[in-house]
């Protein structure tokens, strides 16, 4: 068994209706790495894994739920980002909402705070092995169990979002993470990663918060 067999045997029911015919076009442009995308999403459209940590997004209209076009819409949020987010694909999240993306035909982990991208496997099979062996970190797995088992599942789309940013020293605990509404963070935090942009480690900052 492949490890994206392994990952979707362990996932979620699909977020997404089956894949109509024209629905394909955002992936066809992206190589190898999108045509695998688009056979992992005929697999299963969309879907949860890791306690909900892990969000892959579907492939055309999904009810409530986000999808692939709709999240990678350059107004939604990306233009926050301006060229930090240039030639990416997003296509999943961690609890966090941190991004998996495809550019340049490989998987990149895109931290949102810093927009600094981290090559997670040259194909989805890769990035499913990295997953699978390392998902506590790659998608806050036991972050996302805690939350629950104190407050109940997370709604549909909903992710743990740092009250203090995780780069501004914010602590990985519950204390510090509240359900937030992920445009509204990602935006928050495209502004953050631009203001941070060529500063040192160390630096003091004083943040401006726009909207």
């Amino acid at each position: 068994m492949s490890a994206m067999d392994q990952l979707l045997s362990i996932a979620s029911e699909p977020i997404g209706p089956p894949i109509g015919a024209g629905s394909a076009e955002i992936l066809a442009s992206r190589g190898d790495s999108g045509l695998e995308l688009l056979e992992v999403l005929r697999a299963r459209n969309g879907f949860y894994a890791f306690f909900s940590a892990l969000h892959v997004f579907p492939l055309g209209q999904a009810g409530g739920e986000r999808d692939l076009e709709s999240w990678n819409a350059e107004t939604l949020w990306r233009d926050a980002y301006a060229h930090l987010a240039a030639g990416c694909l997003f296509f999943a999240e961690d609890i966090f909402g941190g991004q998996f993306c495809i550019k340049d035909e490989a998987i990149f982990v895109f931290d949102p705070e810093t927009g600094e991208q981290t090559r997670s496997g040259g194909t989805l099979e890769e990035w499913a092995q990295h997953l699978l062996l390392e998902h506590d970190v790659l998608c806050g797995t036991p972050l996302a169990r805690e939350w629950q088992e104190r407050h109940g599942a997370l709604r549909p789309g909903g992710r743990l979002i740092p009250k203090m940013p995780f780069v501004l020293g914010g602590d990985f605990a519950i204390e510090n993470l509240y359900v937030g509404d992920p445009v509204d963070a990602m935006r928050f935090r495209g502004a953050l990663a631009q203001q941070l942009r060529g500063l040192p480690d160390g630096a003091t900052i004083r943040l401006k918060v726009t909207h």
